[in-house]
């Protein structure tokens, strides 16, 4: 498991290659690392009238990145993604929803489109 500056290039490496697969599938790129008070959302992408708060994980297998986002972590997302609607007003007639993109070597990005919602 890679920590510090070799994990954050990875991380960094992953979000770029998920940000070109996403405007591939006609995803605009809204905002790639977003700090709010209440976290960051790796992607915020919007197609149309849907708003996709992206979450990337790169691991050694796309199972593994898939079990990477816990709870605790899909919570804090949520409340990112209140306070981006709550302050982007714009934003706010959009319809949300919270995608996963996975990362794994030598394999193209899994896009999982809602594979959570708010009530969990």
């Amino acid at each position: 498991h890679l920590r510090g500056p070799a994990a954050e290039r990875r991380g960094h490496r992953a979000e770029t290659l998920c940000c070109h697969l996403l405007r591939l599938k006609g995803y605009r790129v809204l905002e790639r690392r977003l700090r709010t008070p209440m976290g960051e959302i790796d992607i915020l992408a919007r197609r149309g009238a849907l708003l996709a708060v992206v979450e990337v994980k790169a691991r050694s297998s796309h199972a593994i990145a898939a079990e990477s986002v816990s709870p605790r972590q899909r919570h804090r997302l949520g409340r990112a993604a209140r306070w981006v609607l709550a302050s982007r007003p714009a934003l706010a007639s959009l319809s949300l929803r919270y995608d996963l993109m996975l990362v794994a070597p030598w394999r193209l990005p899994v896009h999982l489109p809602g594979a959570w919602t708010e009530d969990g």
